[in-house]
């Protein structure tokens, strides 16, 4: 295997300035107060106050620092040293409490000596992962019995398809990484970067199998025809936060959602 990490934390440094720039991610909004947060995570995740959070995959901390706001004790892990120097900026400026980590995910347990009260992880993580065993075992570790994986993703069924949305150019299993040149970036299409990266797909077996492995119980699972971001080509709004291919509204899951509990 090439030296993913590598490839993709290079691929994600040289992300960080153009998205905490960028209107996709709405930092001067967010800045003043507004969440970050969509609806499908805030329903999974209801009342969060004072519970200890660990958000996995991070970014540079705008969905971290939306849950330290709602009241929780946060820590973020993120691989990438600039979005975490970002966010600890941001957490600083904001007067927050929230904490980040600088850590490839997988050896996220060597530098927290603490179990949680939830797992947080959202939109376009898992891809970036070989190997979701090693994922749910992690995962388990950091829970607490009784403890709760709130987990969002976009559906395997988008990552089959081309940028168009023309035709299947993807393995729906995890048979092959996925070697690409991506020019621009999700958040400004248009922008001046082009870098290598590495990906692999997850069907839904793959990842709820994983979880139950490790002795969590899943108690919701859910798919939603919509994307509640425009991080995709060829899309239309169809409603608030809600967008859909166009040509195939309504026709093809977007997102799924996971709620699992540790079980004692």
């Amino acid at each position: 295997m090439d030296n993913y990490l590598e490839i993709n934390r290079k691929l994600w440094n040289d992300k960080v300035a153009i998205h905490v720039d960028s209107e996709f991610y709405n930092q001067k909004d967010f800045m003043v107060g507004k969440t970050s947060l969509k609806t499908i995570e805030l329903d999974l995740l209801g009342e969060i106050t004072g519970k200890d959070i660990i958000h996995l995959q991070c970014h540079f901390g705008q969905d971290t620092l939306s849950m330290a706001r709602m009241g929780a004790n946060v820590i973020g892990i993120d691989f990438s040293e600039k979005a975490i120097e970002v966010a600890k900026n941001l957490n600083k400026e904001l007067g927050l409490n929230a904490k980040f980590i600088c850590s490839d995910v997988y050896e996220t347990d060597k530098h927290v000596n603490q179990q949680f009260d939830i797992v947080f992880t959202t939109y376009g993580t898992i891809g970036w992962l070989p190997d979701l065993k090693p994922w749910a075992k992690l995962i388990s570790k950091l829970l607490k019995p009784g403890g709760r994986l709130v987990f969002v993703e976009f559906h395997p069924v988008v990552w089959t398809l081309d940028e168009n949305f023309d035709h299947i150019k993807y393995f729906y299993f995890n048979v092959e990484e996925i070697k690409e040149i991506e020019e621009g970036t999700y958040a400004d299409r248009y922008v001046s970067i082009k870098n290598e990266s590495i990906s692999w797909n997850h069907s839904l077996t793959e990842v709820l199998q994983n979880l139950i492995d490790e002795n969590l119980k899943i108690t919701k699972f859910q798919e939603f025809d919509y994307s509640p971001y425009t991080c995709f080509n060829r899309l239309v709004k169809t409603g608030e936060d809600k967008y859909q291919v166009e040509g195939l509204e309504g026709k093809i899951p977007m997102v799924y959602a996971v709620e699992a509990i540790k079980l004692e």
